[in-house]
């Protein structure tokens, strides 16, 4: 493992520890509906796959559970749910970002849908 590696790691763990803490170790995502589900995982909103220079912005990260964090993106294709697309929609608003094209380009492709069969997801 390299250094560069190995700074990037601790980096993470000391920002994923830190916004576990700021949301009070609840799934955030929840709280919007009510619920009181405890938080064991720190979700990019903007997939850091796409867009890296997000990867260790905090308005980027919140906590979620694990069920949650598999409702906002296929675990194993990576792309996002119609659930994860409204998160980031959301996010997006809220920090003045704008849906712009380096941003489509970065995230959707042809292979990006939502969890609904045969629909296109849509910015």
């Amino acid at each position: 493992m390299n250094i560069d590696h190995e700074l990037t790691l601790k980096k993470w763990a000391r920002l994923r520890g830190a916004i576990l803490a700021r949301d009070n170790y609840l799934d955030q995502v929840m709280r919007r509906y009510g619920k009181n589900v405890g938080a064991d995982t720190v979700h990019h909103i903007f997939p850091r796959e796409y867009l890296p220079e997000y990867t260790f912005a905090e308005w980027n990260l919140i906590s979620v559970s694990r069920a949650t964090h598999n409702a906002l993106h296929d675990r194993e294709t990576h792309n996002l749910t119609a659930k994860g697309w409204d998160l980031l929609k959301r996010t997006a608003r809220k920090n003045n970002i704008e849906l712009d094209e380096r941003i489509r380009d970065a995230i959707v492709s042809s292979e990006w849908r939502t969890d609904r069969p045969g629909q296109k997801s849509k910015l």
